[in-house]
């Protein structure tokens, strides 16, 4: 019965042709107010106008609406803005633990509903969306954006056109660097009642990616993992950065208030809600993992061994594709085998940057049995995570109903699979059994995704 449940491509482009598309965001951090606000503002303004912003925190809000630009009503209360504006589009951008409550509500309400990645935190929430997007008649979109790089959409069209054969194991590794990495333990995703742990918030883009490059869907997945370097297990701690006595004596130290847009955002409001945005990364309640690794067996055969890092030196990732014809080598990012031109401690910045970047040719190395390997250059920028945030925009609000041979669109299916695996990961660990991904939801495992 879920089949109808693999929405990939909205509907509401061509059903809003002659208005502009009424748009509300739920969540004003500073994910939501910079890539789902200003950007659509300035770059889609003649298409779409925002309706209303909600967010717990009234101090947040103003600030949101001032950055933005819009002049639209702030709400505290969900229901109410959805109710008075009646808005076609609900962005969701809150915590992730929270997506579920206004994804669920919003489809409810008549409303198509786009999610920053995550899903949701864990399977129980994840079914309680696919019950209600099934009931619905609206579109629920991932904001997937990884998929639409150029770099990770030619490994899909090499893979696509048989290149190295049948793919039957896949060696997967990202790397957070000190600064990138600890920042997620720095907020509130470090409590896995939170964001589900990184295997959820973080490991989402990268089992989206697999699922999507293998074309099929996770089997079972057997994990380990621990928490050995943050959290108590650091050598002193602090209320928070700012007040903190160890200072000068913690590498790890970072000064919120060096950047005005995340003091205003952030450190101003924290009377309202009491987040603090530069906690301690050695505080008690830490209790996500800090290294983790599993390997998944898909529906198609094919086997995948996944690590990832969170206080590496270097941030990057590598891949490898072993076939029946030959092997796909693919990196980013890494100095000793790549580029090493940029500061460690901007480049998650350049990553969220929405400017237009440096145009680098990036290389893809194809081993063929029995012949010599072949290096293909890819351009992309380091911008805007790989060029992918400005394509994905683009889909969803210029052509939304046009072909894409890769099929990059996500839907609730492609949201569902890609948590599950973190949260298969999560319960390997606990019961040190593998876990099977029927056995957490509804969806039932396909040897080849489900596409509508």
């Amino acid at each position: 019965m879920l089949a109808a449940a693999s929405f990939t491509v909205p509907s509401f482009g061509s059903a809003f042709a002659d208005k502009k598309l009424k748009v509300a965001m739920v969540g004003t951090g500073v994910r939501g107010i910079s890539f789902w606000g200003k950007r659509l503002v300035e770059k889609y303004g003649d298409i779409l106008e925002f309706v209303g912003l909600c967010d717990i925190n009234p101090g947040r809000l103003a600030y949101a609406k001032s950055y933005m630009g819009v002049s639209c009503k702030t709400y505290l209360d969900f229901e109410e803005m959805v109710r008075k504006n009646e808005p076609d589009l609900i962005i969701v951008t809150t915590k992730d633990s929270t997506h579920h409550e206004f994804i669920i509500k919003g489809l409810e309400m008549g409303c198509d509903v786009l999610t920053e990645k995550p899903l949701t935190t864990d399977e129980d929430k994840c079914q309680e969306i696919l019950d209600a997007e099934l009931k619905s008649n609206k579109n629920l979109i991932v904001g997937f954006n990884y998929r639409w790089s150029p770099y990770a959409t030619k490994i899909k069209e090499l893979l696509m056109n048989d290149t190295i054969g049948q793919v039957t194991s896949v060696e997967f590794s990202w790397y957070l660097n000190t600064y990138h990495g600890a920042s997620y333990f720095r907020r509130w995703h470090g409590q896995r009642e939170s964001s589900g742990s990184l295997w959820v918030h973080k490991s989402t883009h990268h089992f989206d990616l697999l699922n999507w490059w293998l074309d099929s869907d996770p089997e079972e997945v057997f994990a380990y993992g621990d928490l050995e370097h943050y959290g108590s297990n650091g050598p002193f701690r602090g209320e928070n950065c700012r007040t903190c006595p160890h200072k000068k004596e913690c590498e790890f130290h970072w000064d919120i208030t060096e950047s005005d847009h995340l003091t205003n955002l952030y450190v101003k409001n924290e009377q309202y809600d009491g987040y603090i945005r530069d906690n301690c990364l050695f505080r008690d309640e830490i209790n996500i993992y800090d290294k983790m690794s599993a390997q998944v067996k898909y529906k198609n055969n094919v086997v995948l061994n996944y690590h990832l890092t969170t206080y590496s030196p270097f941030e990057g990732w590598r891949v490898g594709f072993n076939g029946t014809k030959g092997r796909i080598e693919a990196w980013l990012d890494l100095p000793h085998i790549g580029r090493g031109d940029v500061d460690q401690a901007e480049m998650h910045k350049l990553e969220m940057d929405q400017g237009t970047g440096e145009v680098n040719l990036e290389p893809i190395i194809v081993h063929k049995l029995w012949d010599d390997h072949e290096t293909i250059r890819v351009p992309m920028t380091r911008k805007g995570h790989g060029g992918g945030d400005a394509k994905l925009h683009a889909k969803i609000f210029e052509n939304p109903n046009g072909k894409d041979p890769f099929e990059r669109a996500a839907g609730v299916r492609d949201g569902a699979m890609s948590i599950l695996i973190g949260v298969a990961a999560r319960k390997s660990i606990e019961l040190g059994e593998t876990i099977k991904i029927a056995s957490l939801t509804h969806l039932q495992p396909r040897e080849k995704r489900l596409l509508e």
